[in-house]
């Protein structure tokens, strides 16, 4: 049998299952996934610039997708950080691409993470936005287990124009995300 993308199940099986369940009359009611943004804080590899390369590169391996950097927006004395620093790694996805990260995300790296039970209900934000904080960027099979120095956590954060967070759970739940209660 062959694997039917998370696009194709959107519009083939999604549409149709949430019109019915909330009561839609217009196929463009049903909320869609506008875009995924993956990030990682590198605050804590500022000192050393050849970590924070390897963090922006396996991003790019990850998303396919060229990184930038984020910067401070406010100093922080307790942290030592200072207005302006460099301290996180952002990717946007959309379109085609976004599609085919969604893909390898459900249906390969987040099956390989350890002991996991699935994502929480309280994962999807009032605005129906889902939030996977992800311990390992190593789970991913892009990335060679073997060549990694350091390991890094990253957020996947993928935005819906859901009206709701039932809304935005439900779309998640019917597009096939191991959510759970």
């Amino acid at each position: 049998m062959k694997h039917i993308s998370i696009k194709e199940k959107y519009s083939k099986e999604v549409i149709q299952e949430m019109k019915e369940k909330f009561a839609f009359k217009n196929a463009l009611q049903v909320p869609r996934i506008q875009k995924v943004v993956v990030n990682a804080g590198i605050g804590k590899f500022i000192k050393d610039s050849n970590i924070v390369k390897d963090v922006v590169a396996s991003i790019e391996v990850i998303t396919g997708q060229k990184a930038i950097l984020t910067k401070a927006k406010t100093s922080i004395a307790g942290f030592k950080i200072r207005e302006g620093l460099e301290v996180g790694v952002k990717v946007t996805l959309r379109g085609q691409r976004m599609w085919q990260f969604l893909d390898r995300l459900v249906g390969a790296s987040i099956p390989r993470i350890k002991d996991f039970q699935g994502i929480k209900e309280s994962s999807v934000d009032s605005n129906g936005n889902l939030n996977i904080g992800l311990k390992e960027h190593v789970i991913f099979p892009e990335i060679m287990a073997e060549n990694v120095k350091n390991v890094f956590g990253l957020q996947v954060v993928v935005v819906t124009n859901a009206k709701t967070r039932e809304e935005g759970l439900e779309l998640f739940r019917v597009l096939g995300f191991p959510i759970i209660k």
